[in-house]
């Protein structure tokens, strides 16, 4: 096989003007190759179907760059709206009235003595009964600096917000 170029001019003195142009090849047994014609039924954009499998692929040896991250903002309807904002309202309460059970300061909430308790709105939704509710609870807040009169009344008003969630 050898590579061949082709270099045409037609340098017409009447009205078919100067047309050039260059074509270049792969000559399969030292004969150049025949000029490619444009299929017929194609546009003079689409490939003929024996270069449809060309492609070239590159590939990047250096560093791989970093990927941006992407993000996925959702719009919510005025009623989902409404049912986030008020079971977010009920766990701002939570937190709150948790720390005032422990005796934490709210500008000392990450503290390294602060005790961590985890009260699971889902998971109280889910249990069966107020009854299993109130002792998971109880279990929970065991350890409050508070007295119980007060746990309790924190589990009751608690059991009622989450009712209406």
């Amino acid at each position: 096989m050898s590579l061949f170029f082709k270099f045409r001019s037609n340098r017409g003195s009447g009205a078919g003007a100067a047309a050039c142009g260059m074509e270049c090849g792969v000559a399969a047994s030292g004969f150049p190759a025949p000029a490619p014609r444009a299929h017929p039924a194609l546009s003079p954009t689409e490939r003929s179907p024996a270069k449809a499998g060309l492609h070239v692929n590159f590939s990047d040896k250096g560093e791989v760059k970093e990927r941006r991250e992407k993000f996925l903002t959702a719009k919510y309807g005025s009623h989902q709206m409404a049912l986030i904002r008020k079971r977010l309202a009920v766990e701002m309460w939570l937190y709150d009235e948790l720390q005032k059970l422990y005796e934490i300061p709210k500008e000392s909430s990450g503290a390294a003595g602060a005790q961590e308790v985890e009260v699971d709105i889902d998971e109280l939704l889910d249990m069966d009964t107020d009854d299993s509710r109130r002792r998971h609870l109880a279990t929970l807040l065991a350890d409050a600096k508070k007295p119980q009169k007060d746990v309790h009344k924190f589990i009751n008003e608690l059991l009622d917000k989450a009712k209406t969630l």
